[in-house]
C-alpha cells in the first residue's frame, strides 16, 4: 500500500473517529492530526526531538530492563525467565504507538522496519487462542485472569490496542492490527454478561475497546467497553468490588467526583466520554459532567496536573492541594488532556480546550526535558532542589506516555461540526479539513504561546458557506475572572480582544460556547487575524486550599510560571507586593528561548527594613534545567507570608551528614532554618531514616569551628495516619572530643513531644561538632524536621 492511500486511511488517533463504525452522537469530530502539521516555533521542535531522541531512548530502555525481550522470550526465540514489573508489556505499547505517531507525520524507513521485526516478535509470542500477556506466559501460565483487581492484564491489552489502532492508521498494515482484534476476540468471549463480570483494577481497556470499534466497525468491541463500564461499582452483579481507588464503589453513572488513583480516573471518564459519544446515554454524560465540575473546581492545580497525595498516587480531599508534597503524576496531566479533548467533542465547548491547554503547556510538559531524555513522575509545585528529573523509573508509565503525546498535539488543534470549523489550540502550521460543506486548508502565522497574535489564512477549494469558530480562551478576557478553582487578575486593564476580516475590523459579533463565530462565505485570499491580549496575570486560588492562602502565582497566555533559586537568591523570603510591576521579556537563548517575567519585588528581614530585589519567573515547564535549587509557582504577597532571612547560626552555618537518608529528603532540611507547622509537615524539606525501622540512626553538625554550646532543639517529624515513620524510642547528645564522640555532660531529658521542639539543656562545652543518636521505634522509622543548637552564654 502507498504512503497516499495509507494517509487517507487515517481517521483521528487521538479520539474515536468513523471509519466501518457508526458515525458519533458528539457535537464535533476532529480533524486528524496526519492533516494537521506544524511548523512553529516552540511544538514543531519538540516533535522532532521527540522522533529523533525520545522514541529511540525510550525504546533503548525498554531493551536494557527485558522488556523487549520478555517477548521473545515468550515467542519461544530465546531463553530466559520474565524480566521486571507484570505491566512492562504496556510500555512497549506506548511506546510504539508514540512511534506510530512519528512515521505518520515524518516517513522513517529505519523505524519502521524496527517495528515490523518488534511486532513479528509480537505476533510470535501470542498464543493460539490470542492471548498475549508476557508476566503470565512467562512466570504463571496457570493463573490467566486470576487477579483483575491488581495485574493489570487487561490494562496491558488496552495499550495493546491503542497501538495496533496507531500502527494501522498510520502505516496501513494490519499486522499488529491482527495480534489486537485476536486478543480482543478472546476478552469478548470470556468477559460478558453472560461471562466473567470481572473488571480491570486499572481503566484502560475501556477506551481502547472504542478505538477498535471505529477502526474495524465490529460492534461488539463497543458493546464490550459499555459492559465494563457497567460492571464497575456494581455491587448487584459481582461479587467484590475494589473500593474508590479504582473507582469501583459506585457505579460510574452515580459516581460525583474524582476519587482514587488519578491515572486510573482519567482512563475511566475518557471511556465512559468514548461510549456516551457513540449512545449519547443521558446518565453517562451527567456523571461526566458532574466529576468535571468536581476536578476543575476543586481538585486541579494552577498547572492542569491532578492527583494530590503521593500515597496511592491519589487524589484528595476538596480543595487539598499541597505544593511541596503535590504528586501530579505527569501520567494523570496525560489522561486530563485526553479527557477533555474527549468532552469538548462531546460537547463542543471551548471551556473543555481551556483545561487541556492548561495542561499541555505546563502540568505535562514539565514531564520530559528540553532535550527529550529525561522525565518527571512526579510535578510538584514547590521544591527545595532535591527534585529532578530522571532518564527512566522502575515502573516507566510516564516516559512511554508522554513519547505518545507530544507527537499527537497537532490532532488537537482542530475540530469541525455540519457548519462550522473550530480552531481550539493556536500553534503555526497548516491543517487540511475535509468538511461537509466543501475542502479548505487553515493557515496559521503566530509566536503563540509567546504572543497573542494569530493570523489565519482561509482557502477553501471554492467558495464556501462555513462557519469559523476561534476559541477565545479563559485568561485572555480583559477583566478579573474566575477560571474554575483560580481567579485570574490581568495587571493593567489589557484591551479587548481584537478581531479583523481582511483587515477590516469585526462589529457585531457572535459569541457562543466560548467561541467567536465568523460566518460568511470564504473565498481564496480571505485572512483572519486575532488578537488576545496576553496580560500578566495575577493568579489567586480559593482560600479554602491551604498551601496558597496569602500567596500569588503569575500566568501570562497558557503558561504558568514559577520562580527558581538560581535566578532569585532568598526565595524563601522573597514576596511579591500587590503594587509591584510585572513585565514580560523575551529571551531567545534561554530555556529553548522563553519569555521571563521580571518584576520589582522584596525579601524580608528580622529587622523589618525589607529588601528590594528584582525576581526573576521562568516557565514552569522549563524548571529544573539549570543549577540546582528551590523553586516556587505559589510566592508570598504579604510580607507576614514570608518568613524572614534568618541570620546565620551555629546550626545553619554547620555541615550536615547522617547515617542514611531517603532519596527523596535531604540531610540539609536540619539546618536550613525553614520552621514546621508540625511534626507532620509535609511542605517543606526534612530528613528521614526511611525505610529503616527499629535502628540506631544518627546525625551530626560540624561546625565552622569550634563553638562553646550550651543546648539542642530537634523538631522531630512523625506521619502517623499517612506514613511510617514516629518519633523516636529514645535520643541522645555526644559532642566531638578530638577524634571521637562522647555524650554531653549534665544532659535534661531528651523529649519525644510532636508538634513542637524538643529541648534539651547540657553542661556548656566547647566542640567541633555535635551528633544525636537516635533508636527507632520497633517497626517504625523516623525523621527529623529541624535541629537548633543554642550558643552557650
Amino acid at each position: 500500500m502507498n504512503r497516499l492511500m495509507a494517509i487517507l486511511l487515517i481517521a483521528c488517533i487521538m479520539a474515536p473517529a468513523a471509519c466501518a463504525a457508526d458515525r458519533p452522537q458528539r457535537r464535533l469530530e476532529p480533524v486528524p492530526f496526519t492533516q494537521v502539521h506544524l511548523d512553529d516555533a516552540f511544538w514543531a521542535p519538540r516533535i522532532e526531538t521527540n522522533r529523533t531522541v525520545t522514541v529511540p531512548h525510550d525504546f533503548r530502555k525498554c531493551e536494557e530492563t527485558g522488556r523487549l525481550s520478555n517477548f521473545a522470550k515468550a515467542a519461544g526465540r530465546m531463553e530466559g525467565k520474565f524480566e521486571g514489573i507484570y505491566f512492562n508489556d504496556s510500555d512497549v505499547y506506548k511506546v510504539v504507538e508514540g512511534a506510530a505517531y512519528s512515521l505518520a507525520a515524518r516517513p522513517d524507513p529505519d523505524l519502521e522496519k524496527y517495528l515490523d521485526d518488534l511486532i513479528a516478535t509480537f505476533a510470535a509470542a501470542q498464543q493460539p487462542d490470542g492471548y498475549l500477556n508476557t508476566y503470565y506466559i512467562l512466570k504463571e501460565p496457570d493463573k490467566k485472569w486470576s487477579n483483575l483487581a491488581k495485574m493489570h492484564e487487561l490494562y496491558c491489552a488496552g495499550h495493546l490496542f491503542e497501538a495496533a489502532v496507531a500502527h494501522w492508521r498510520a502505516t496501513g498494515k494490519k499486522d499488529l492490527l491482527n495480534v489486537a482484534t485476536r486478543y480482543a476476540d478472546l476478552i469478548d468471549r470470556l468477559f460478558g454478561p453472560d461471562a466473567n463480570h470481572g473488571v480491570p483494577g486499572h481503566e484502560e481497556i475501556e477506551l481502547a475497546l472504542v478505538k477498535l470499534y471505529d477502526a474495524t466497525g465490529q460492534r461488539r468491541y463497543l458493546d464490550l467497553a459499555k459492559f465494563f463500564l457497567d460492571m464497575r461499582g456494581n455491587a448487584g452483579a459481582r461479587e467484590k468490588l475494589y473500593g474508590p481507588y479504582s473507582q469501583d464503589h459506585v457505579p460510574v453513572t452515580e459516581q460525583s467526583e474524582p476519587v482514587g488513583h488519578a491515572v486510573r480516573a482519567m482512563y475511566l471518564y475518557c471511556g465512559m466520554a468514548d461510549v456516551a459519544a457513540y449512545t449519547r446515554d443521558p446518565a453517562y454524560i451527567a456523571a461526566l459532567d458532574r466529576i468535571w465540575a468536581s476536578t476543575v473546581t476543586r481538585k486541579m492545580y494552577v498547572t492542569g496536573g491532578v492527583g494530590a497525595r503521593h500515597a496511592g498516587e491519589a487524589f484528595g480531599d476538596d480543595y487539598e492541594l499541597p505544593n511541596a508534597t503535590a504528586y501530579a503524576e505527569t501520567c494523570a496531566a496525560c489522561g486530563l488532556i485526553f479527557w477533555n479533548h474527549r468532552m469538548n467533542l462531546l460537547h463542543g465547548h471551548a471551556k473543555y480546550a481551556d483545561v487541556l491547554e492548561r495542561s499541555l503547556y505546563n502540568g505535562f510538559l514539565s514531564g520530559v526535558s528540553l532535550d527529550g531524555k529525561k522525565f518527571f513522575y512526579v510535578n510538584p509545585l514547590s521544591s527545595s532542589g532535591k527534585h529532578h528529573r530522571s532518564e527512566w523509573f522502575g515502573c516507566s508509565c510516564c516516559p512511554s506516555n508522554v513519547v505518545r503525546v507530544v507527537p499527537s498535539v497537532p490532532g488537537y488543534v482542530v475540530a469541525t461540526d455540519p457548519e462550522a470549523v473550530y480552531v481550539n489550540l493556536y500553534a503555526a502550521g497548516t491543517a487540511t479539513i475535509d468538511h461537509p460543506k466543501g475542502k479548505l486548508t487553515l493557515r496559521q502565522a503566530t509566536r503563540y504561546p509567546w504572543d497573542g497574535a494569530v493570523t489565519i489564512a482561509v482557502e477553501p477549494e471554492k467558495p464556501t458557506d462555513v462557519t469559523l469558530a476561534l476559541r477565545i480562551p479563559a485568561w485572555s478576557v480583559g477583566e478579573t475572572r474566575t477560571d474554575g478553582l483560580y481567579r485570574l487578575a490581568p495587571a493593567g486593564g489589557p484591551p479587548a480582544t481584537l478581531l479583523k476580516v481582511n483587515g477590516e475590523p469585526v462589529g457585531a459579533r457572535e459569541e457562543k460556547d466560548g467561541y467567536v463565530r465568523l460566518a460568511r462565505t470564504w473565498k481564496k485570499g480571505d485572512t483572519v487575524e486575532l488578537t488576545l491580549p496576553m496580560p500578566v496575570c495575577r493568579v489567586y486560588t480559593d482560600e479554602r486550599v491551604e498551601a496558597n492562602r496569602g500567596r500569588v502565582a503569575l500566568q501570562r497566555g497558557p503558561v504558568v510560571y514559577c520562580f527558581e533559586g538560581v535566578d532569585n537568591p532568598h526565595l524563601a523570603s522573597a514576596y511579591l507586593p500587590l503594587d509591584a510591576e510585572i513585565v514580560a521579556e523575551h529571551r531567545p537563548d534561554l530555556l529553548g528561548g522563553v519569555t521571563v517575567l521580571l518584576a520589582n519585588g522584596k525579601v524580608r528581614r528580622d529587622d523589618g527594613d525589607d529588601a528590594d530585589v528584582r525576581l526573576t519567573a521562568v516557565p514552569y515547564y522549563a524548571w529544573d534545567h539549570r543549577e540546582p535549587g528551590p523553586m516556587a509557582v505559589w510566592i508570598p504577597e504579604q510580607p507576614s507570608a514570608a518568613p524572614p532571612v534568618a541570620k546565620p547560626t551555629v546550626a545553619s552555618e554547620s555541615k550536615v551528614s547522617a547515617s542514611h537518608c531517603w532519596g527523596a529528603d535531604t540531610a540539609q532540611a536540619l539546618n536550613d532554618q525553614v520552621l514546621p507547622k508540625s511534626s507532620i509537615d509535609h511542605e517543606i524539606p526534612r530528613l528521614t531514616w526511611w525505610p529503616k525501622q527499629g535502628t540506631a540512626e544518627w546525625v551530626q553538625y560540624d561546625f565552622a569551628k569550634p563553638t562553646k554550646v550550651s543546648a539542642v532543639e530537634v523538631y522531630w517529624f512523625d506521619d502517623t495516619g499517612r506514613g511510617g515513620c514516629r518519633v523516636p524510642k529514645a535520643w541522645r547528645v555526644l559532642c566531638r572530643d578530638g577524634g571521637a564522640w562522647k555524650p554531653v555532660a549534665g544532659a535534661s531529658a531528651c523529649g519525644t513531644k510532636k508538634d513542637a521542639f524538643n529541648k534539651v539543656t547540657f553542661e556548656p562545652v566547647t566542640t567541633a561538632g555535635l551528633r544525636l543518636e537516635v533508636e527507632l521505634q520497633p517497626k517504625f522509622s523516623g525523621g527529623i524536621l529541624e535541629w537548633r543548637v543554642e550558643k552557650a552564654e
